[in-house]
C-alpha cells in the first residue's frame, strides 16, 4: 500500500473525481445502476460540467440575490453613506454576518467615497474581501500514515449529510489504496446503519455495527480496537444526528470522545462537522456548541445549491477560523469537492 507524499496530501480535493458511488442518502441503498454500453453512453451523455461551472450554478441563488441588491445601489451618482448602509443590509441578508458585511463596506469606501462607482467595482471588492477571509482556511484534509488507524469522527445535526459524506470519503480513500474501516455510530437509526453497510460493501470497507439502540461509545471503542488489530489506515466513525441544544445528546457525544481517547489518547485525529448551508445563521450556533463539546477541527459544508444565503460560510470562517475541507453544491458524488477560496469568492460575487 503506497503512502507516498502525493497520496498523503490534498486527497480530499481528489476524492470526488468520479460519480460511480451512491450520490445521496436515497440512492445509497439502491442496487448498482446497470448503464448502457460504453459506446452508447458516450454518444448520448451530455458533457459533464466542470467543478467551477457546477459551483457557480450551485451558488446562483446567492449570487443572483446579491447582484440584484448591488444593481439597485448604483443608481446614484456617488457612493455615499446611505449606499454603504444599504449594501451592508444586502450582505447581512445573505448571511455574511455583521462583522464581514462591515469589513466589505469599509473596504469599498476606501478611496471611493463620494465618487461614482459601478456594480462591477462593488462585486470585485466583494470577491476580494471574501477571498481574503476564506483563503487561510482552505485546507485539504490530510491522513497521517504514521497513525494506524487515523481516526476521523464525523458530526452534525439531523439531515446535514454526515453518512453520505462518510461514504464518499471512504470511496475516495479506498481508490487511493488506503485500507478503510467504517463505524456505524448512529445507533439510533437502523436506516443509517444499513446505509453505511451499503457504502462499506461498495468500497470494500469493513463496517463495525451493533443493534439499534446500542451504546455509541462502546461501539466506537470496539471499532478502534478492531481497526488497530487490522492495521487499518483510516477509521471513519459516523455519529447520530443531534441538535446542538439537546443536552443529553451532546453529553453522549462527549462520552464518545472520552472513550475514544481511552484507546488512543491522540484520537480522534480529526473531528469533522458537516454543516447544511440551508440552515443559515443556525449553522453558526452549531459550530459554537459542537466545537466546545467535541473539539471540532474542520468543516464540510453541504447543500450550498439549496440556499440564497451562501454568505454563511464566510460568517463562520470570520468567527471561528476553522479549516474548511470541502463544500457540496449538489447530490452526485463529485458535487462535493475540496474547498477553493478563490473559486468560491468569484462564484458568489458574479453577476
Amino acid at each position: 500500500m503506497s503512502t507516498s507524499e502525493p497520496k498523503r496530501k490534498g486527497f480530499l480535493g481528489r476524492m470526488f473525481g468520479a460519480a460511480d458511488t451512491p450520490s445521496d442518502e436515497k440512492s445509497a441503498s439502491a442496487p448498482p445502476e446497470q448503464g448502457a454500453p460504453e459506446d452508447t453512453a458516450a454518444a448520448t451523455e451530455a458533457p459533464r460540467k466542470s467543478w467551477l461551472e457546477r459551483l457557480r450554478s450551485g451558488l446562483a441563488k446567492t449570487s443572483s440575490r446579491l447582484a440584484e441588491g448591488i444593481t439597485g445601489l448604483v443608481t446614484k451618482k456617488k457612493l455615499d453613506q446611505a449606499t454603504l448602509d444599504e449594501l451592508e443590509e444586502v450582505l447581512i441578508a445573505a448571511d455574511f454576518g455583521i462583522p464581514t458585511a462591515s469589513r466589505i463596506t469599509q473596504a469599498l469606501a476606501k478611496g471611493r467615497f463620494d465618487k461614482a462607482i459601478s456594480a462591477d467595482e462593488i462585486r470585485a471588492t466583494l470577491a476580494d474581501e471574501v477571498a481574503r477571509v476564506l483563503e487561510p482556511l482552505a485546507r485539504p484534509l490530510e491522513i497521517d500514515p504514521a497513525r494506524k488507524p487515523h481516526v476521523v469522527l464525523v458530526l452534525g445535526v439531523n439531515g446535514s449529510g454526515k453518512t453520505t459524506t462518510i461514504g464518499k470519503l471512504a470511496a475516495r480513500l479506498a481508490r487511493e489504496g488506503r485500507s478503510v474501516m467504517l463505524a456505524a455510530g448512529d445507533t439510533f437509526r437502523a436506516a443509517a446503519i444499513d446505509q453505511l453497510k451499503v457504502w462499506g460493501e461498495r468500497v470494500g470497507a469493513p463496517v463495525i455495527a451493533r443493534d439499534v439502540g446500542s451504546d455509541a461509545s462502546g461501539l466506537a471503542f470496539d471499532a478502534i480496537k478492531e481497526a488497530q488489530a487490522n492495521a487499518a489506515d483510516v477509521l471513519l466513525i459516523d455519529t447520530a444526528g443531534r441538535l446542538q441544544n439537546k443536552e443529553g445528546l451532546m453529553a453522549e457525544l462527549e462520552k464518545v470522545v472520552r472513550v475514544i481517547r481511552k484507546v488512543d489518547p491522540s484520537a480522534p485525529h480529526d473531528v469533522l462537522l458537516v454543516l447544511d448551508a440551508t440552515t443559515g445563521q443556525n449553522a453558526l450556533q452549531q459550530v459554537d456548541v459542537f466545537r466546545e463539546r467535541a473539539g471540532v477541527t474542520g468543516l464540510i459544508m453541504t447543500k450550498l445549491d439549496g440556499t440564497a444565503r451562501g454568505g454563511i460560510l464566510v460568517a463562520i470562517a470570520a468567527k471561528h477560523a476553522l479549516p474548511i475541507h470541502a463544500i457540496g453544491v449538489g447530490e452526485s458524488v463529485d458535487d462535493l469537492q475540496s474547498f477553493s477560496a478563490k473559486d468560491y469568492a468569484l462564484a458568489i460575487a458574479e453577476s
